[in-house]
């Protein structure tokens, strides 16, 4: 439950991350695939968001079987100092998503429609402030049909894409691991996300396992719409898709109602880890300066490339991850009451370090399974080895 006592349903998990698949910023990650091919690309999709949402599932699961919000799970496993760094942490990259998804989505809007950049920038943000101050237990019948719409929208865009007569991948392409490990990426991000909303779930199992279903399904459809836009319609520029299919309107929907329901669960859920930081704090108002600072950062600053940002969201939180799904899953382990754990901070800066050496190496499956599978067994071995010893 919230602060307010209220439940989400298992439908209502559903349209949230539904709204939070459908993205730019994830169609245009998928026009990297390209020179990949279709089949192989779409393989590296699927494998990849397959790795990323397992995680998710198991990371949403302890948020909703302890009801609590993502950064509060933190402390279980590396004390309540130890959430304040990750919580941190998060608030930045959170900071960032807001900044990224609202450039992305003021400059698909200024290309099918020109009114100066900075005044979709400022557009986009009032409305993901009004979804903020509505509040996500009360977003109702708006959500719903905002949701309906965008399904139709994008399945318009489908048609457009794959209608088109096909272009031959070109230009320097990545290698398979390197695509899985992109596509892993994307829900990785929404790690320290997911349990600010599984929290408040009536059944939790069942929410849980729905929501990191519809996100995965989602976020591989809108993958594989970019890798479309680039080889068949021969365009990894959504927004000259738009201009050229005629979408007109319907496009522009597309554009700002994605822009709204993906980056109001970041503005959103800033405002819930900056309770971990500071419990007197109101994660509504710090929501909603989020999400003025992010409209100020798109205004000011150019984004167009995040490949970088997502490995160090993915180094930074797969072993966070990887550590609590250990200590709660399989050794039990609590530190929910203490100041600070730190034999688990430094074997999450073993896995950190561990996944940006990976980062070097071409591993068919990416590098979040295994630095997350090192990282968890280093953990077991040295509790289970009795190198670690915790006071009670």
């Amino acid at each position: 439950m919230d602060r307010d006592g209220k439940t989400t349903s298992v439908f209502e998990n559903a349209l949230i991350w539904f709204g939070a698949g459908v993205s730019l910023a994830e169609i245009q990650t998928g026009t990297y695939f390209a020179s990949l091919g279709l089949s192989k690309g779409t393989a590296a999709v699927i494998i990849g968001h397959l790795i990323g949402c397992v995680i998710l599932f198991a990371s949403g699961l302890i948020g909703a079987g302890t009801k609590k919000s993502a950064m509060e799970t933190v402390k279980g496993s590396f004390g309540k100092r130890g959430a304040v760094f990750f919580a941190l942490l998060n608030v930045l990259q959170l900071v960032g998503w807001t900044a990224i998804m609202i450039y992305d989505g003021s400059m698909s809007a200024e290309s099918v429609l020109p009114a100066g950049r900075w005044i979709w920038c400022l557009v986009t943000g009032v409305l993901i402030i009004i979804w903020i101050l509505i509040g996500i237990q009360n977003l109702g019948r708006l959500n719903t049909a905002a949701m309906i719409l965008l399904f139709g929208l994008t399945v318009m865009l489908c048609t457009v894409i794959f209608g088109g007569s096909g272009a031959e991948a070109s230009g320097e392409g990545m290698s398979f691991g390197a695509a899985v490990e992109l596509a892993a990426a994307m829900p990785l991000s929404w790690l320290p996300l997911i349990s600010d909303y599984t929290r408040n779930a009536e059944k939790p199992v069942a929410a849980t396992a729905v929501s990191s279903a519809v996100y995965g399904l989602v976020s591989c459809w809108m993958y594989i719409i970019g890798m479309g836009a680039a080889l068949f319609a021969g365009e990894s520029d959504l927004a000259q898709i738009i201009l050229r299919s005629g979408l007109g309107a319907a496009g522009l929907l597309i554009i700002i109602l994605s822009t709204v329901t993906t980056t109001f669960l970041d503005a959103f859920s800033a405002g819930i880890s900056s309770e971990t930081i500071q419990s007197l704090v109101s994660g509504k108002w710090v929501a909603a300066f989020t999400a003025v600072i992010g409209t100020l950062c798109a205004v000011f600053f150019p984004m167009d490339d995040i490949t970088d940002f997502l490995y160090l969201i993915g180094s930074v939180f797969a072993p966070m991850a990887a550590i609590q799904t250990a200590d709660h899953f399989i050794l039990g382990h609590d530190s929910t009451e203490r100041e600070f754990d730190p034999a688990n901070m430094l074997i999450w800066l073993a896995g950190f370090i561990i996944y940006r050496l990976l980062m070097r190496v071409d591993i068919p499956v990416g590098n979040t399974f295994p630095d997350m599978a090192l990282t968890i067994l280093i953990c077991i071995a040295l509790n289970k080895t009795g190198l670690i010893h915790r006071n009670p």
